[in-house]
């Protein structure tokens, strides 16, 4: 993790993040984007490659160290940035600024390269890029909604937990199993169940995730990156203003500025009713909506992971499953809906 000579305020990184999408009294360009969610995007462009360039030393880029050389920043120096990139430091320290109108893919390149940016940042700092010279103000977001094929698709990963999962990290729906290992995010009455808010304002989330550091890490990562891509999202910033509010936890992963591409690993959870899983996963994006993703946990055959999904699918069946309030014709949008019955293991027959 970048290490930061600061952090934000709650105040100052709520505002921030209430910039990026706009705020309610700001005055629209005549491209209709807010002129203060405009300039939070290049905010974002600067505190990302500001990040970035300081936890490269010199002898990590392969520049020349000096003995007797004092150095002001911990990192590399903007001119340093701009002689690894092939640019003058005048265009650096300007793109820097968050001015990245007509950069070209070569700049990108040499910029991507000089800082040592893996995949998942490259892809990050094109996205900031083409959101600050983005000429239109994005449509409203429809309500979400998951096609019925899909549904049926998780229905019948019999064993199998799956759910669907927006950018956000909403818990757009799941099969049965899949609502089972996620009841606990269902205690908060909210709607639609967020996986992010799960994890940083539950206090069971430390007990769920056995790994919650790691879980925290990878959380605040997709929606960093989520952030790039969309930073006019009023829902995203909305849920990022919130966390950053209420959770310092949050707030200082946040300032960061980490990204990271997320399809496949391995999750360590603590089930308050089955005990320990050590579950493989596979993220597939839904081509219909590449914004949804389907998630699927599977266990090795013979394992006691195995064994205790088996115990999990026998309690998930005497419970009251979340979509049969919430998504009962399998393609209404996602925000009613009502939680899990507490049914217990006893009654379930896990302890006969």
């Amino acid at each position: 993790m970048v290490l930061l000579t600061g952090t934000l305020s709650r105040s100052q990184t709520a505002r921030r993040v209430d910039g990026m999408a706009g705020g309610s009294g700001d005055r629209d360009t005549s491209d209709g984007i807010p002129s203060e969610a405009r300039s939070g995007v290049r905010g974002e462009i600067q505190t990302f490659l500001t990040t970035r360039r300081a936890r490269i030393s010199p002898e990590q880029a392969g520049l020349p160290a000096y003995g007797g050389e004092r150095r002001r920043v911990s990192g590399l120096r903007r001119d340093e940035v701009a002689l690894l990139a092939g640019i003058s430091s005048q265009y650096y320290t300007k793109l820097e600024r968050g001015n990245a109108t007509g950069i070209s893919d070569s700049v990108i390149d040499g910029v991507a390269r000089a800082l040592q940016l893996d995949e998942a940042e490259r892809t990050h700092f094109v996205d900031l890029i083409r959101a600050a010279g983005t000429t239109r103000a994005p449509r409203r977001a429809a309500p979400e909604r998951v096609r019925p094929t899909v549904q049926r698709v998780l229905d019948s990963m019999i064993g199998t937990p799956a759910l669907v999962l927006n950018a956000r990290l909403d818990i757009v729906t799941a099969n049965q199993l899949g609502f089972a290992l996620f009841s606990p995010a269902y205690a908060d009455p909210v709607r639609p169940a967020n996986n992010a808010r799960f994890v940083f304002l539950d206090s069971h989330a430390t007990e769920f995730f056995r790994d919650w550091n790691k879980a925290a890490n990878d959380t605040v990562a997709i929606l960093r990156a989520e952030a790039g891509r969309h930073p006019y999202d009023r829902r995203l910033s909305d849920l990022i203003g919130e966390l950053s509010t209420r959770s310092d936890q949050f707030r200082g992963r946040w300032a960061a500025h980490d990204v990271q591409i997320h399809t496949t690993g391995v999750k360590l959870i603590h089930h308050p009713v089955v005990g320990d899983l050590d579950l493989p996963y596979e993220s597939f994006p839904l081509a219909a909506d590449l914004s949804q993703s389907l998630l699927t946990y599977t266990a090795e055959p013979g394992s006691p992971t195995q064994d205790a999904l088996t115990l999990l699918a026998n309690w998930a069946a005497g419970t009251t499953h979340p979509s049969d309030h919430e998504n009962e014709d399998r393609g209404l949008d996602l925000h009613a809906g009502s939680g899990a019955d507490p049914t217990t293991p006893e009654d379930a027959g896990l302890n006969d």
